[in-house]
Parts: structure tokens; sequence; C-alpha cells
């Protein structure tokens, strides 16, 4: 069932073929499987084996092309018909003897489209370097071009169905972070706790579910806060330590991300005063993202305000999210960093996480917002601040 209307699709393939235009691009070869859901609805944990969406600039509808056990997916997920569905044999899938570019080669070479401008997503976790030289070895007439986030940038700008299944994901996180909050104790494993994230994750609320994440739970404790991306194990939590508490929801692949902080009984003094540093330069960057604001000005404010605290952070403070699939909730378009030039655009969706790690321990607290006319919109109204458990 699709998420979407299909006339929202075909707009999105338009855009897309004015990127391409611009960039002289005659076929598009996408390989990120949030860009193949984006414009056909295609869902499926196959993105561990290559899969490709050919999009051609005269052409209406674009071309799947996958393993041979997913087509049912791709007629049972998107609203292409029969004749751009091309699954290839199981004998290409993890091969010594061919790769299943050559079967897309062989397809480019059978529409006649092989002396033309092929764009790939260089930078992709999913089209690797064996991709590329199988490509460019059974095409040699074509001239390549670096596609990468060409997709992505369509992506940027949401629409309201995009913006309802973001909101319902924030309801989703919302009652994750308040299970979080209520079975991390002392003595409890790590790995229960997580279990019953990811129950509250899945099941979501009782007029929805939801889905899994791009990211899994990740909960640095004790000197772990140090740093952003430890998951957990099965050790206990400790009382006297602090556990960073990254999740999101997740409703039709869109995600909404949370970051909170917990202390398990009286907190450090420096951990509370940092709290206020970072919810201050948190409220004054959110004040100052409006469209017509470029990315590095939203976090020079940011900057200047945690700069009168002594407080120095050299990582982006955000980044647009949304649609996506492991191993990233981030869209790898705008980041809110010195440098970025790009204006905020009403209907951004971005996920603004400021965290400060030091040596041996850190804080995060986070709030994921959509650009309006009025600002900055936040998705949840989560209580923003480092929560305290004696």
């Amino acid at each position: 069932m699709l998420a979407f209307a299909k006339a929202e699709y075909l707009e999105r393939i338009a855009k897309t073929k004015q990127r391409m235009e611009i960039l002289g691009i005659e076929v598009l070869c996408v390989t990120d499987p949030a860009n193949l859901c984006y414009l056909t609805g295609y869902d499926g944990w196959s993105f561990y084996v290559h899969q490709m969406l050919l999009v051609v600039q005269e052409i209406a509808d674009p071309f799947w092309i996958g393993r041979g056990m997913d087509a049912n997916a791709a007629r049972a997920t998107t609203f292409l018909t029969e004749n751009h569905i091309y699954p290839y044999p199981d004998d290409y899938v993890q091969s010594i003897h061919k790769h299943p570019m050559e079967f897309v080669a062989d397809l480019i070479k059978e529409k006649g489209w092989d002396k033309r401008s092929i764009g790939v997503e260089m930078d992709n976790y999913y089209f690797t370097a064996a991709c590329f030289a199988s490509l460019k070895k059974h095409l040699p007439n074509a001239v390549f071009n670096d596609a990468t986030a060409l997709v992505n940038w369509v992506r940027v700008i949401k629409s309201p169905q995009e913006i309802d299944f973001m909101r319902q994901a924030a309801q989703i996180v919302e009652k994750a972070m308040a299970v979080a909050l209520e079975v991390i104790a002392p003595g409890v494993r790590q790995c229960d706790a997580v279990a019953a994230i990811c129950q509250a994750q899945i099941s979501g609320t009782p007029a929805f579910g939801g889905d899994y994440t791009a990211i899994v739970p990740m909960l640095p404790t004790g000197s772990g806060t140090s740093t952003p991306h430890l998951t957990w194990t099965d050790q206990p939590f400790v009382g006297g330590e602090a556990t960073i508490l990254e999740l999101a929801g997740c409703r039709r692949r869109y995600h909404c991300p949370m970051a909170r902080t917990l202390h398990l009984g009286k907190p450090p003094q420096k951990l509370v005063d940092t709290a206020e540093v970072v919810n201050a330069g948190l409220t004054a960057a959110l004040a100052a993202a409006k469209p017509g604001v470029t990315c590095e000005e939203v976090e020079a404010v940011w900057c200047r305000t945690i700069a009168k605290h002594g407080i120095v952070k050299d990582s982006r403070i955000g980044y647009s999210t949304g649609l996506n699939y492991p191993p990233d909730w981030g869209e790898h378009t705008l980041s809110l960093r010195p440098g970025d030039k790009t204006v905020l655009q009403e209907n951004m969706t971005l996920h603004m996480i400021p965290g400060i790690w030091l040596d041996d321990w850190g804080i995060e607290i986070s709030e994921c917002f959509r650009v309006t006319e009025a600002g900055a919109e936040l998705f949840t109204a989560f209580p923003r601040q480092v929560f305290i458990k004696e």
C-alpha cells in the first residue's frame, strides 16, 4: 500500500529530473534505499544486496532493478507497472564471477542509453567501488557524473503528508523516551532497558504503529557519555552516573529523533551548569531558525551564546532529517555548522543536537523541528532538561 498518492511520487520524479537537467544527467542510477522509497514507495529490507532505480529523462516512470526474490516487493509497495520491474537472477548475488551491475549495464545497452550521460550516487553506503568499476567496464561509451545527494536535496522540502508522518513519529519517540526514563534505574541491565524502549518504538500508539528506526537506540552511560554513538551492553546501570538517550520514533520510514540526558542520583554541578548553557544555546538557535537564514548563521547564534560561558563545540549542531533507512536518519544534505550557506526554507525539517562531549562525561539535549514562516516549530513537547532519578 502506497504511503502517498501517486501524484506526489510523480511530482518528486519531476523535481528530480529538473535537477538532472541542470547537471546534464540523462540517466540517473539511484541506489540509496531512501531515495528508492521516496521516488516510488519501494520498501523492503533488501538493501543488503544491490538494487537500483533508473530514472531516464524522457521516460515518465523509473525502472526498478533488484534481486529476483524481491521483485514482488516492488510489485507490492510501488506504483510501477510490470514493464518497469527488472529482476536479476540469483546467480548475480554475492558472486565472484559476475556482478549485478553487469545486469544493469546490459539493460542500459538494450535500451540504447549506453552512450548517454549517466549519474551515479558515488558517495553512498550502498554504491560500492565494485559497482562503479563494473558499470565503467561494461558501459565504456557512457559519460559518468557524480550524482551524490541529487535526490536527497529534492527530499529536503517536505510535503504536508511527510510532515504528518513526522508528527506521528514524534508521538512515538515521546512514548519511547518516557519508557526509557521509567525503566532505567540502578541494577537494571542496559539490554533490558533497550528491549523496553524498542517495544515502545515498534508498538507505537493505539492509533498507529511504529517502524524500525534507521539508528538503534543509543545510550552511552557513565564515562561512555564522553562520546555519542555507543549503544548498550548487558551491564547494569550504576547509581551516580549519567546516561545519554538518543532515540527516534519512525512512521512509514519518517523519523523524529530526540536526545535527553538522565542522571541516577544527585548530578554533579558541572552537569547541571552545562545543561543550562546547552538549553540557552539551543533556545537561541531555534529562535534564529527561520526562512531566509543560512545554516551557518543559526550555528553562529548557538556559538555566541555558549561562548559567554567558556564552552566550545567543534562539530555541527544539526542536520536535515526525515525519510531514511539504516545506518542513518540524517539526509546527508544541509548541516548547521560554519561554512554551510544553505538558506533555510519553509518545510525543511532538522534535528538540532548540540551535544557536548568532554574527556569523561557529556550531555545531549536535542529538538527535531520544522521550519515555518513564523520560525522553528517543534515536533515534540517533551521537557527539555536533564532528568534526575533519585
